[in-house]
């Protein structure tokens, strides 16, 4: 029951923190398309780490600096819109899947294109 009360509050932040993230001003946040890809909070609701995940080119400390700077501001904003006992510290982390997916996908059509150059010959 306590896990399915924490993954509708991970749901609940991810939504809110998206929408919170289209209203930052901070210029090192708009480097590429930035997304939150999930939420994992911890059973104590005092942390959250937040994945994201950024298409396009990007200066990973600025980036870093500018997630860090704006989090208070972000843990001030989730404590006025969700009704939490605790509202918690976030954590920021790099979500590297999209990356990953992207190269597979191009090691598979490599592949595809190699074998069919061998079925031609």
């Amino acid at each position: 029951m306590a896990s399915n009360r924490i993954s509708r509050i991970d749901e609940d932040l991810q939504r809110e923190l998206s929408a919170l993230m289209r209203r930052a001003k901070d210029p090192r946040l708009q480097q590429g398309l930035f997304t939150i890809t999930g939420v994992e909070t911890t059973g104590d609701l005092r942390y959250a780490k937040v994945y994201y995940s950024v298409l396009g080119e990007v200066d990973e400390k600025e980036l870093r600096r500018g997630l860090k700077s704006i989090a208070p501001w972000l843990r001030r904003e989730l404590g006025s819109v969700l009704t939490l006992r605790y509202t918690p510290e976030l954590l920021f982390e790099r979500d590297l899947s999209m990356e990953r997916g992207q190269r597979l996908s191009e090691v598979f059509r490599d592949l595809e294109r190699k074998n069919g150059e061998d079925a031609d010959q």
